[in-house]
């Protein structure tokens, strides 16, 4: 009996989906920068580049020129950003990272999500 146990849990584990990674929360600056150096920060209709000395640039719908700054402050990423179309004043985030997705959670963990892809 317990050979024709071990068959039903193989076939079961080979059957049933796998729990998908949790995202991890980055609480510090150094973790926030180690993976966004160097990529480009994709979805939501917006392309950014972060870099370590504070600066975000990139563009919008692929024409929309944008730019901001970036701190670290408490163990959240702070920003600003501005375009042509509209300004964003400063928000604290909570952010995390799944893989090559980076969540930021507006208003200090309480407002939207916004996930974006590290390319």
């Amino acid at each position: 009996m317990p050979e024709v146990s071990m068959r039903v849990l193989m076939i079961l584990l080979l059957v049933l989906p796998l729990p998908a990674a949790a995202f991890e929360a980055v609480t510090s600056r150094d973790d926030f920068v180690a993976p966004v150096v160097g990529k480009r920060l994709t979805g939501d209709g917006v392309g950014l580049r972060v870099t370590p000395d504070g600066a975000i640039t990139g563009r919008g719908f692929g024409f929309i020129k944008v730019a901001g700054t970036w701190l670290w402050r408490n163990g959240l990423f702070c920003r600003t950003l501005t375009s042509a179309i509209r300004d964003f004043p400063l928000n604290c985030q909570t952010v995390a990272v799944q893989g090559d997705v980076i969540r930021f959670r507006a208003d200090r963990g309480t407002g939207d999500t916004a996930d974006l892809r590290l390319r």
